[in-house]
């Protein structure tokens, strides 16, 4: 890539402002909920429904969830539809190839800068006219299909893995409703719980020696902790001791959520050092004899299988979902022994090691297309 050769968005793409006229009744309804974080391909839209969008897309523009940037949504039109009004269309205007300006949006470093634009304090929204003076290195054409090939090439590979990862998890939530799916004796959550509570927020750290809490920022969809901007906070010693976590702890969401994410979601806490966890959250620790893991997965699966029965426990207080614990106490826990659980434990942490490996290997993919496009 030639060296300082630093051009504006604005510069070589322009914002797309194209209306639909109406008419066709199988077009793509694309809303931001379609648009997948970090992904770069468009794969789901919503048809024959009834809508108020208005902005019309076409095949191979750019796609930029203009509404809460730091989601991190921009995907490739893989057709013509039309979408959301938060929904920014893109298109090159023939400085940069088409193929390679969908990796100049969905970058790190580009929604770092959109992010500063962004304005309103509930659902921050950005505007072209920040998005357009945008600046990053751009090679002649002649070298950019090179580039373009090379992003592309690593985006598949990645793509590849996910899908050998998503196989993974599938295969041990099969193995899970396998073993204990058609289980007729069941006890409440509530028989297997020795010690549960909220945890603690404290005071903002002002010198740096506070403890680590952990938020439901630190959750992940697929049960596990991502600890890269855990907070320290200054908490009562007292506190930190009662309160602070054991390895196979299970941990709960009991307040936040979405509406594709109610609130209810558990991670499964295996770390080192000392960490407590926020008062958005509550600690499960089992009884002795009884597998945490076992339990935390029942839990896991329990709230993927069952989001509109979870989301009938949570009430809503200043637009929070709360909770409610009376009645998150009663899911049903299969009744099986400790054996039984053991072998699950074992199905779960050899899929587990294989899971980790490819997340490294995915991982890394995204650090070489960073690199290539920064």
């Amino acid at each position: 890539m030639s060296e300082n050769n630093f051009v504006k968005l604005g510069d070589v793409a322009h914002e797309c402002r194209l209306t639909w006229s109406g008419g066709q009744t199988d077009i793509p309804i694309v809303g931001l909920e379609h648009l997948v974080p970090g992904e770069i391909e468009l794969s789901s839209w919503d048809s024959n429904i009834e809508h108020t969008f208005s902005k019309k897309f076409l095949k191979g523009q750019v796609l930029l969830g203009r509404r809460r940037v730091y989601l991190k949504k921009a995907v490739v039109a893989p057709c013509d539809g039309i979408c959301s009004g938060d929904i920014t269309v893109i298109e090159s205007t023939g400085g940069i190839l088409p193929e390679l300006l969908p990796f100049v949006i969905q970058n790190d470093r580009f929604f770092d800068y959109a992010m500063q634009g962004s304005a309103g304090s509930l659902s921050p929204r950005v505007k072209w006219e920040h998005l357009k003076n945008y600046e990053f290195p751009l090679p002649p054409l002649t070298e950019q299909k090179v580039l373009a090939d090379k992003l592309w090439a690593a985006y598949r590979l990645k793509q590849s893995y996910k899908k050998l990862l998503a196989a993974t998890e599938e295969m041990v939530k099969s193995q899970f409703i396998e073993m204990f799916g058609a289980v007729e004796s069941t006890k409440p959550l509530t028989d297997f719980i020795e010690v549960s509570f909220p945890g603690e927020w404290g005071q903002e750290d002002k010198d740096g020696s506070g403890v680590k809490v952990i938020r439901t920022t630190n959750f992940t969809n697929n049960g596990k902790l991502d600890l890269s901007d855990v907070v320290t906070r200054d908490i009562d010693y007292a506190k930190v001791e009662k309160k602070k976590l054991s390895k196979g702890d299970i941990i709960l969401e009991r307040s936040g959520g979405t509406n594709e994410n109610p609130v209810g979601r558990v991670v499964y806490f295996e770390e080192d050092g000392v960490y407590l966890f926020n008062n958005f959250t509550q600690l499960l620790r089992c009884k002795e004899g009884v597998n945490s893991l076992f339990i935390f997965y029942s839990l896991f699966n329990y709230y993927q299988m069952n989001k509109n029965v979870i989301r009938s426990m949570g009430n809503k207080t200043t637009g929070i979902q709360n909770l409610k614990m009376e009645r998150y106490w009663q899911i049903p826990i299969a009744d099986v022994s400790i054996e039984l659980q053991k072998e699950f434990e074992s199905i779960y942490r050899q899929a587990d090691k294989s899971g980790f490996e490819l997340r490294k290997s995915i991982d890394a993919i995204e650090i070489v297309i960073q690199s290539l496009i920064n």
